[in-house]
Protein backbone atom coordinates (compact mmCIF):
# COMPACT_ATOMS: atom_id res chain seq x y z
CA UNK A 1 0.00 0.00 0.00
CA UNK A 2 1.33 3.42 -0.98
CA UNK A 3 1.29 5.94 1.85
CA UNK A 4 0.65 9.50 0.72
CA UNK A 5 3.25 11.93 2.06
CA UNK A 6 1.95 14.22 4.81
CA UNK A 7 1.50 17.97 4.66
CA UNK A 8 3.15 20.19 7.26
CA UNK A 9 2.27 23.23 9.35
CA UNK A 10 4.80 25.24 11.32
CA UNK A 11 3.85 25.50 14.99
CA UNK A 12 6.31 27.46 17.12
CA UNK A 13 9.22 26.48 14.91
CA UNK A 14 8.36 22.78 14.60
CA UNK A 15 7.17 21.20 11.36
CA UNK A 16 4.02 19.33 12.44
CA UNK A 17 2.97 16.64 9.96
CA UNK A 18 -0.72 16.08 9.23
CA UNK A 19 -3.05 14.30 6.84
CA UNK A 20 -6.64 15.21 6.11
CA UNK A 21 -9.60 14.03 4.10
CA UNK A 22 -12.30 16.42 2.97
CA UNK A 23 -15.87 15.34 3.70
CA UNK A 24 -19.08 15.91 5.55
CA UNK A 25 -19.48 17.01 9.14
CA UNK A 26 -19.30 16.23 11.91
CA UNK A 27 -15.70 15.56 11.00
CA UNK A 28 -13.38 13.32 13.00
CA UNK A 29 -10.00 14.32 14.43
CA UNK A 30 -7.57 11.66 15.66
CA UNK A 31 -5.30 12.30 18.65
CA UNK A 32 -2.67 9.63 19.18
CA UNK A 33 -0.93 8.44 22.31
CA UNK A 34 2.49 8.91 23.87
CA UNK A 35 5.14 7.94 21.30
CA UNK A 36 2.46 6.86 18.81
CA UNK A 37 2.09 8.19 15.29
CA UNK A 38 -0.73 8.86 12.85
CA UNK A 39 -0.04 5.75 10.76
CA UNK A 40 -1.02 3.33 13.53
CA UNK A 41 -3.73 0.71 13.10
CA UNK A 42 -6.53 2.67 14.77
CA UNK A 43 -5.81 5.90 12.87
CA UNK A 44 -5.57 4.03 9.56
CA UNK A 45 -8.83 2.20 10.30
CA UNK A 46 -10.59 5.50 10.97
CA UNK A 47 -9.13 7.01 7.81
CA UNK A 48 -10.41 4.09 5.73
CA UNK A 49 -13.85 4.39 7.36
CA UNK A 50 -13.94 8.15 6.77
CA UNK A 51 -12.94 7.71 3.13
CA UNK A 52 -15.66 5.12 2.52
CA UNK A 53 -18.30 7.30 4.15
CA UNK A 54 -17.31 10.69 2.80
CA UNK A 55 -16.52 11.93 6.31
CA UNK A 56 -13.97 14.66 7.00
CA UNK A 57 -10.95 13.25 8.85
CA UNK A 58 -7.86 14.90 10.28
CA UNK A 59 -4.80 13.43 12.03
CA UNK A 60 -1.35 14.70 12.90
CA UNK A 61 1.88 13.76 14.64
CA UNK A 62 2.90 15.72 17.72
CA UNK A 63 6.40 17.21 17.56
CA UNK A 64 9.00 14.54 18.23
CA UNK A 65 6.59 11.87 17.00
CA UNK A 66 6.27 10.12 13.64
CA UNK A 67 6.90 12.38 10.66
CA UNK A 68 6.90 15.66 12.60
CA UNK A 69 10.03 17.62 13.43
CA UNK A 70 11.40 18.36 16.87
CA UNK A 71 12.88 16.21 19.61
CA UNK A 72 10.64 13.89 21.58
CA UNK A 73 12.42 14.78 24.83
CA UNK A 74 11.44 18.45 24.34
CA UNK A 75 7.73 17.59 24.37
CA UNK A 76 5.19 18.40 27.09
CA UNK A 77 1.43 18.20 27.33
CA UNK A 78 1.21 21.97 26.89
CA UNK A 79 3.36 21.85 23.76
CA UNK A 80 1.47 18.97 22.16
CA UNK A 81 -1.85 20.57 23.16
CA UNK A 82 -0.82 23.80 21.42
CA UNK A 83 0.07 21.90 18.26
CA UNK A 84 -3.23 20.00 18.30
CA UNK A 85 -5.22 23.20 18.72
CA UNK A 86 -3.29 24.85 15.88
CA UNK A 87 -4.02 21.93 13.53
CA UNK A 88 -7.68 21.85 14.63
CA UNK A 89 -8.21 25.58 14.10
CA UNK A 90 -6.43 25.68 10.76
CA UNK A 91 -7.74 22.54 9.09
CA UNK A 92 -11.24 21.83 10.42
CA UNK A 93 -14.54 23.57 9.87
CA UNK A 94 -17.88 22.85 11.46
CA UNK A 95 -18.40 20.43 14.31
CA UNK A 96 -15.87 17.71 15.09
CA UNK A 97 -15.68 14.45 17.03
CA UNK A 98 -12.35 14.16 18.83
CA UNK A 99 -11.03 10.60 19.07
CA UNK A 100 -8.22 10.36 21.61
CA UNK A 101 -6.15 7.28 22.43
CA UNK A 102 -4.32 7.03 25.77
CA UNK A 103 -2.48 10.36 26.16
CA UNK A 104 -4.52 11.60 23.20
CA UNK A 105 -7.60 11.44 25.44
CA UNK A 106 -5.89 13.87 27.82
CA UNK A 107 -5.07 16.17 24.89
CA UNK A 108 -8.71 15.93 23.72
CA UNK A 109 -10.10 16.88 27.14
CA UNK A 110 -7.69 19.82 27.38
CA UNK A 111 -8.67 20.91 23.86
CA UNK A 112 -12.31 20.99 24.94
CA UNK A 113 -11.41 23.18 27.91
CA UNK A 114 -9.34 25.58 25.82
CA UNK A 115 -11.95 25.81 23.06
CA UNK A 116 -14.67 26.60 25.60
CA UNK A 117 -12.45 29.31 27.09
CA UNK A 118 -12.07 30.81 23.62
CA UNK A 119 -15.84 30.68 22.96
CA UNK A 120 -15.51 27.85 20.44
CA UNK A 121 -16.83 25.01 22.58
CA UNK A 122 -19.74 24.34 20.22
CA UNK A 123 -17.21 23.10 17.65
CA UNK A 124 -16.88 19.85 19.61
CA UNK A 125 -19.65 17.42 18.66
CA UNK A 126 -18.47 14.54 20.85
CA UNK A 127 -15.54 12.60 22.28
CA UNK A 128 -14.47 8.98 21.81
CA UNK A 129 -11.71 8.08 24.27
CA UNK A 130 -9.75 4.82 24.06
CA UNK A 131 -7.83 3.58 27.12
CA UNK A 132 -7.90 7.20 28.29
CA UNK A 133 -4.87 8.39 30.23
CA UNK A 134 -5.64 11.94 31.36
CA UNK A 135 -3.31 13.17 34.12
CA UNK A 136 -1.15 10.06 33.61
CA UNK A 137 2.00 11.82 34.78
CA UNK A 138 0.55 12.66 38.19
CA UNK A 139 -1.88 9.73 38.54
CA UNK A 140 0.09 6.83 37.06
CA UNK A 141 3.78 7.76 36.75
CA UNK A 142 4.66 9.84 39.80
CA UNK A 143 3.13 7.50 42.43
CA UNK A 144 5.23 4.60 41.04
CA UNK A 145 8.60 6.38 40.89
CA UNK A 146 11.48 4.50 42.46
CA UNK A 147 14.23 6.23 44.39
CA UNK A 148 16.56 5.75 41.42
CA UNK A 149 14.04 7.28 39.01
CA UNK A 150 13.50 10.27 41.29
CA UNK A 151 17.26 10.73 41.46
CA UNK A 152 17.53 10.56 37.65
CA UNK A 153 14.81 13.19 37.30
CA UNK A 154 16.65 15.52 39.63
CA UNK A 155 20.18 14.91 38.34
CA UNK A 156 19.67 14.08 34.65
CA UNK A 157 16.29 15.71 34.00
CA UNK A 158 14.74 12.43 32.81
CA UNK A 159 14.48 8.71 33.44
CA UNK A 160 14.05 5.77 31.11
CA UNK A 161 12.16 2.50 31.35
CA UNK A 162 11.72 -0.40 28.91
CA UNK A 163 8.80 -0.17 26.49
CA UNK A 164 6.53 -3.08 25.63
CA UNK A 165 5.80 -1.47 22.26
CA UNK A 166 9.26 -0.44 21.02
CA UNK A 167 12.92 -1.45 21.21
CA UNK A 168 13.64 2.08 22.39
CA UNK A 169 12.95 2.86 26.05
CA UNK A 170 10.21 5.20 27.20
CA UNK A 171 11.63 8.54 28.29
CA UNK A 172 9.90 10.66 30.93
CA UNK A 173 11.37 14.12 31.46
CA UNK A 174 11.16 16.38 34.47
CA UNK A 175 9.62 19.02 32.19
CA UNK A 176 6.86 16.59 31.10
CA UNK A 177 6.01 15.70 34.70
CA UNK A 178 6.08 19.28 35.98
CA UNK A 179 4.00 20.47 33.03
CA UNK A 180 1.55 17.60 33.59
CA UNK A 181 0.68 19.08 36.97
CA UNK A 182 -0.37 22.29 35.19
CA UNK A 183 -2.69 20.40 32.82
CA UNK A 184 -4.61 18.19 35.23
CA UNK A 185 -8.23 17.65 34.24
CA UNK A 186 -9.42 15.18 36.90
CA UNK A 187 -9.05 17.49 39.89
CA UNK A 188 -12.78 18.24 39.73
CA UNK A 189 -15.82 18.05 37.43
CA UNK A 190 -15.11 18.17 33.68
CA UNK A 191 -17.81 19.82 31.59
CA UNK A 192 -17.43 18.78 27.96
CA UNK A 193 -21.04 19.71 27.00
CA UNK A 194 -21.08 16.82 24.51
CA UNK A 195 -21.57 13.04 24.42
CA UNK A 196 -18.55 10.99 25.53
CA UNK A 197 -17.89 7.31 24.73
CA UNK A 198 -15.02 5.61 26.57
CA UNK A 199 -13.56 2.25 25.49
CA UNK A 200 -11.40 0.57 28.13
CA UNK A 201 -9.79 -2.87 28.23
CA UNK A 202 -9.88 -4.76 31.51
CA UNK A 203 -6.58 -6.46 30.58
CA UNK A 204 -4.79 -3.14 30.04
CA UNK A 205 -1.35 -3.35 31.71
CA UNK A 206 -0.63 0.37 31.31
CA UNK A 207 -3.82 2.21 32.26
CA UNK A 208 -5.97 0.36 34.83
CA UNK A 209 -9.71 0.34 34.29
CA UNK A 210 -10.09 2.13 37.63
CA UNK A 211 -8.58 5.17 35.90
CA UNK A 212 -11.42 5.14 33.36
CA UNK A 213 -13.95 4.79 36.18
CA UNK A 214 -12.42 7.81 37.91
CA UNK A 215 -12.69 9.77 34.67
CA UNK A 216 -16.38 8.86 34.35
CA UNK A 217 -16.95 10.16 37.89
CA UNK A 218 -15.51 13.50 36.74
CA UNK A 219 -18.09 13.77 33.93
CA UNK A 220 -21.32 14.12 35.92
CA UNK A 221 -23.09 16.52 33.57
CA UNK A 222 -22.45 14.73 30.28
CA UNK A 223 -23.96 11.82 28.38
CA UNK A 224 -21.25 9.23 29.04
CA UNK A 225 -21.03 5.66 27.73
CA UNK A 226 -18.35 3.40 29.20
CA UNK A 227 -17.62 0.17 27.33
CA UNK A 228 -15.41 -2.23 29.30
CA UNK A 229 -13.74 -4.88 27.15
CA UNK A 230 -12.95 -7.96 29.30
CA UNK A 231 -9.90 -9.15 27.36
CA UNK A 232 -8.92 -5.81 25.84
CA UNK A 233 -5.33 -4.59 26.22
CA UNK A 234 -3.96 -1.05 26.02
CA UNK A 235 -3.67 -0.90 22.26
CA UNK A 236 -7.27 -1.97 21.50
CA UNK A 237 -6.19 -2.76 17.94
CA UNK A 238 -7.65 -6.24 17.42
CA UNK A 239 -10.35 -6.54 14.73
CA UNK A 240 -13.12 -6.68 17.33
CA UNK A 241 -11.70 -3.61 19.09
CA UNK A 242 -11.55 -1.68 15.82
CA UNK A 243 -15.18 -2.59 15.12
CA UNK A 244 -16.14 -1.18 18.52
CA UNK A 245 -14.17 1.98 17.77
CA UNK A 246 -16.01 2.54 14.48
CA UNK A 247 -19.39 1.87 16.12
CA UNK A 248 -18.59 4.35 18.89
CA UNK A 249 -17.56 7.05 16.42
CA UNK A 250 -20.70 6.43 14.34
CA UNK A 251 -22.93 6.58 17.43
CA UNK A 252 -21.40 9.81 18.75
CA UNK A 253 -21.53 11.35 15.27
CA UNK A 254 -25.21 10.41 14.98
CA UNK A 255 -25.93 12.03 18.37
CA UNK A 256 -24.32 15.21 17.09
CA UNK A 257 -26.77 15.25 14.22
Amino acid sequence: MTITPPDFIDVNGNAVAFRRLAGKVPGVMWLGGYRSDMLGTKAETLSDWAGRNGRAFLRHDYSGHGESGGAFADGTISKWLGESLAVFRRFTSGRQVLVGSSMGAWIALRMVQELHKAGDGERIAGLVLLAPAPDFTTELVEPQLSAAQKRDLQERGFFEEPSEYSDDPNIYTRALIEDGRLNKVMAGPIDTHCPVHILQGLADPDVPHTHALKLVSCLPADDVTLSLIPDGDHRLSRPQDLEMLIRAVEAVSAQAG
